[in-house]
């Protein structure tokens, strides 16, 4: 089960939440001008990456507001979570890594 830190509510399992799909997905411009294939892409097509991902959920059995979550997709740790409509935060860079050319 994960632990999840509503921004506003504090940390509460995973059953208290609904999921919503990827996070920072740009409503088109123009969605009058896609064609059917282009608005099934921005529907339907989504990042499935090995690692982490940023992805949207919503308080549901507590203040029902929507925020964004970094979940590494097989580990399922959490690395950040914050409002919805702010970006992603920028993780802390490791200054005692070696950088090799």
């Amino acid at each position: 089960m994960l632990l999840i830190a509503c921004p506003w509510c504090g940390e509460r399992d995973e059953t208290e939440y609904h999921y919503g799909g990827q996070a920072h997905v740009a409503h088109p411009a123009d969605p009058h001008a896609l064609s059917d294939a282009e608005w099934g892409a921005y529907l339907f097509v989504r990042d499935n990456p090995k690692g982490e991902f940023a992805e949207r959920w919503m308080h549901a059995a507590g203040c029902r507001r929507w925020f964004n979550v970094v979940r590494h997709t097989v580990t399922h740790d959490i690395s950040a979570v914050y409002p919805a409509g702010q970006p992603r935060p920028v993780p802390p860079s490791d200054e005692h890594s070696e950088v090799t050319a």
